[in-house]
């Protein structure tokens, strides 16, 4: 996931789209289709003994671990290769905010964090188990 994500950062910036904010909604896209291959594998690895809680804890696991990824590299991209991408980030809103790189970073944490977590309950609805209780069909 986390190599998905940089390179998709990257190829907004060789065309110069890495500005735009509305183009980190694909992030969304990448990571939800990560924690759902993690999840869809550790189940068939574990088959009978897989459960909710299994299946929660492996997409944040995975999520988590490509988040600090993803956020290293974002930390390593802001202040070794391109230090004026913040200030080109923020002058489509407003330019008198003033924004340091931790909390750039501390916000791209966050919502990759925050994503991982949404995505992980959104992908376990799809891989609970049904059970039939009183003649009527139900999740667990």
């Amino acid at each position: 996931m986390s190599s998905l994500l940089i390179g998709y950062f990257l190829l907004l910036s060789t065309i110069n789209l890495h500005t735009q904010p509305a183009f980190s909604l694909f992030n969304a896209v990448i990571v939800g289709a990560g924690i759902f291959y993690a999840i869809k594998f550790r189940k068939q690895n574990l088959d009978s003994t897989f459960n909710y809680s299994i299946g929660f804890s492996t997409g944040i696991l995975s999520g988590f671990i490509s988040t600090i990824i993803f956020t290293a590299f974002m930390l390593l991209y802001v202040t070794e290769i391109n230090s004026n991408f913040i200030h080109a980030l923020l002058t489509s809103w407003d330019n008198h905010i003033n924004v340091n790189v931790g909390s750039f970073i501390f916000v791209v944490a966050l919502m990759g964090f925050s994503t991982t977590v949404v995505l992980s309950l959104t992908v376990m609805q799809y891989f609970k188990k049904p059970l039939l209780y009183r003649n009527t069909l139900i999740h667990e």
